[in-house]
Formats: structure tokens, sequence, C-alpha cells
């Protein structure tokens, strides 16, 4: 039964008195004496959860249907909530709102980041390079933020710091929000013992290999260090 009484007016209710309940199928609140809800406690009887005959003919369709709802944990936050058989079984993951479905896809993206020339081209070039190295690039599932590269078994990472990160170009708010989320990115990869290597790439106004060839050298040098 789901009570929507206090502890303390169930406890002060007299036997006869109504106390209120929400219906486990429609969830509106109904009325059930007292003496009723205590013998239901001690029994484990289900007279108290459902409202009407209505909703018990639903329970019981459900029941065959196997559509009664369940209690699942929400895979962000972990807490316990109530959802159908049926919506259960449509989403790999399930979240308790739609706040907590937000932050964990955020956190567990792997495509569609907007991403320049160079680190497509770095990309074609460190997995070529480096064939048995296990590369995550503008992946957020480590530090929940994004590492433009990033090699687990190393546990160095690399960001490529274009002219944003350095000069206010769409306004001091937009650029005091890339500055915070720099220091948190780095503070993150410091609580996980990751070694972050930011790269100025702030003089490549436009994108050629040749140009790019110095951030690849940098790259591979400290890789070759690690």
């Amino acid at each position: 039964m789901i009570p929507m009484y206090t502890d303390v007016e169930f406890k002060n209710a007299k036997s006869r008195q109504l106390l209120p309940l929400k219906c486990k199928i429609c969830h509106k609140k109904f009325m059930k004496q007292k003496n009723f809800i205590q013998i239901a406690l001690k029994d484990g009887k289900s007279n108290c959860n459902l409202c009407s005959h209505k909703c018990l003919s639903r329970h019981m369709h459900m029941c065959r249907n196997n559509q009664l709802p369940k209690k699942i944990k929400c895979e962000q936050c972990k807490t316990t909530f109530i959802k159908q058989v049926n919506q259960i079984k449509i989403t790999k993951n399930n979240f308790c709102s739609h706040s907590c479905s937000a932050k964990w896809n955020n956190a567990h993206k792997t495509h569609g980041t907007r991403r320049s020339k160079l680190e497509v081209w770095l990309e074609e070039q460190l997995r070529s390079l480096y064939p048995d190295l296990d590369f995550h690039f503008n992946r957020r599932d480590t530090i929940n933020a994004e590492l433009d590269i990033y090699i687990p078994s190393l546990c160095l990472a690399f960001e490529l710091n274009g002219i944003f990160h350095y000069e206010p170009i769409y306004g001091q708010e937009k650029f005091s929000a890339i500055q915070t989320n720099d220091q948190r990115r780095m503070l993150a990869c410091s609580e996980h013992g990751i070694s972050l290597c930011v790269i100025d790439v702030s003089s490549m106004l436009k994108f050629k290999p040749l140009k790019s060839q110095k951030y690849l050298d940098i790259i591979t040098d400290i890789i070759c260090q690690a």
C-alpha cells in the first residue's frame, strides 16, 4: 500500500478513523479505516492497495500480461523508482527523471561532438602510428567532461586549446565559462590519476597538414616518454 498519512497521524488515529491511501493503479487518493490498514499490514493482504473494482480489474489484467510496475534503480543517481514493465523494456538504461537522463547521456556521449579538422587529422595519424594503443577521442565517460584525446593504458590525455581558450572572442562571460571548464577538467584528471597535456593550437587559423605536423610531433614525443 501507499500511505498518504504520517506515522504520527496513524498513531493518533482511532480504530475506525479513515486514513488516506494512494491507489497503486490510478494513483488517486482513497480512504480506509485504520483497523483495515492494520490487518493488511499484519497479514500482508493487498485489500488496501486499490481504490475500486475498476482498478482491481485493471490490476488483474496487468498481472496476466506481466505489465505491473516494478521497482528499478536509476542509472544516474541510483535511487529506486517505479516504472511500468513495458517501459523498462524499451530502453537499455532507465532514469528517474529527464535531468538524470540528460546527465548520463552527456557523460557517456561518444559521437555527435563538434570536431575541428585538426582533431580529425590527428586521430587518423595516431591510429595509424599506434595500432595497438586504445585511443578515446572526444569522449566524456572517463571524467564526466570531454577529453580531446585520452589513452587509458597510459593514463595520458591531451587537450587542443584554440584561440577561444585564451581570448574573449565571444565576450567575457563565455570566456570565463571556458576557463572554468578548463580548470575543472584539469582537477578531474588529477583526481583520476590522469596526466593532462594542454597543447596551444591558437596560432592555427586554417588547417593544413603541414602546419599540423608540429602538434602531432608534440603528442608522439610525449607518448614515447610515457
